[in-house]
């Protein structure tokens, strides 16, 4: 059905409202926190020697996306209390709800705001933000960070279903572990093999890795055993670098399906870091809805005239605001302390603010 030109620029008026007012009270806002980062910072970046043109290239560039996404239904509550609250003070509501347009059909654009937003956020989570806190990490181990960590000690893990991974060192830099130990386990746990060495260094371009005072102990079904020795070694491990260096395990720089595969990688190897990434995870699927929802509350307390007017208004979104951030971080750490699944987690807020979204709007004057 065709819409009436009417609804069209009653649909246009709201959204340029809805994206102006975010974008606004965005920009307002980093440009606040970046003011107060560089006068914390700018001691380092001098010392460090760190040019005006990479301050800002390279790491504001990058810090933008990841304070947009984080931030993104906070602003946009925000902003909907506000021009929502100024629309009501101005009695616009009450006009167009008394020309004959319905209540849910006043919701249409910020539905589209609130959808187009919650899109650019999806994509920013879990695509544009990984590759961005890579730069933004590198940037802070070279001219913010005074010491960076190359060294690793006492790992232990499974590489792959029945292969028990041990190292008692691990240099960054050199790619080269010490006291390295590879175990294959039967599925009842019997060990068939065992392989050690005093060190082993990564050969890049041979993809393999080089062995110093390499032992190999092989058991067969009959328990008779095989060993051997030798000074050097190249050997497979089907092993890489990046599997005993743990910063390369940092999930905010992996983008959503590189994070989807070290989920599954981790769990096959029991380590305790399951949850957090599925926090992680699911964070990035799932809180893009919260700009909807906090979108719908906010229009349901804004659109009616209050005595407090705009201040009333805004006093008690963000109050609802905080709550719902609270009720996030608390569900979090039942999840990652407790017996509650990281789905839950993350989806429980969200479902809780909603049903009171769709009661607040149930109850709104129409």
């Amino acid at each position: 059905m065709r819409q009436s030109p009417l609804l069209y620029k009653l649909d246009r008026y709201i959204l340029g409202k809805y994206l102006k007012t975010f974008l606004l009270a965005l920009a307002l806002i980093i440009i606040i926190v970046i003011t107060f980062d560089v006068s914390e910072k700018l001691d380092k970046f001098l010392s460090h020697k760190a040019t005006l043109w990479q301050v800002v290239s390279e790491y504001y560039f990058n810090f933008i996306p990841g304070f947009v996404n984080l931030y993104s239904p906070l602003f946009i509550f925000i902003a909907v209390i506000f021009f929502t609250s100024k629309m009501a003070g101005h009695s616009e509501i009450v006009a167009i709800l008394s020309s004959g347009i319905r209540y849910r059909r006043l919701l249409r654009p910020y539905a589209y705001g609130a959808t187009l937003v919650a899109v650019v956020v999806f994509v920013l989570g879990n695509f544009v933000i990984p590759i961005s806190n890579r730069h933004l990490i590198d940037f802070e181990e070279q001219y913010v960070k005074s010491k960076v960590t190359n060294y690793y000690s006492n790992l232990h893990f499974q590489a792959e279903r029945g292969v028990q991974i041990y190292a008692e060192s691990y240099d960054v830099k050199s790619q080269r572990a010490y006291q390295f130990r590879r175990e294959v386990l039967a599925p009842d746990g019997r060990l068939l093999q065992r392989e050690t060495a005093n060190s082993i260094t990564y050969d890049t371009a041979a993809s393999l890795w080089q062995c110093n005072m390499y032992t190999c102990r092989t058991i067969d079904s009959n328990r008779n055993e095989t060993l051997t020795r030798e000074s050097t070694a190249e050997k497979d491990f089907r092993l890489l670098p990046e599997d005993l260096n743990v910063l390369s395990t940092r999930v905010e720089t992996m983008n959503t399906p590189q994070l989807v595969r070290y989920i599954q990688r981790e769990k096959m190897r029991g380590t305790g870091t399951v949850k957090a990434s599925q926090i992680e995870l699911y964070q990035r699927l799932l809180n893009p809805l919260a700009i909807v929802v906090m979108t719908f509350i906010g229009v349901a307390i804004a659109a009616r005239k209050a005595r407090g007017g705009t201040g009333m208004h805004l006093a008690l979104g963000i109050s609802i605001a905080f709550s719902f951030i609270v009720f996030m971080k608390i569900t979090t750490v039942f999840a990652t302390n407790g017996d509650l699944s990281p789905f839950m987690a993350v989806l429980l807020p969200q479902v809780v603010y909603a049903l009171a979204a769709a009661w607040l709007i149930h109850k709104a004057p129409k």
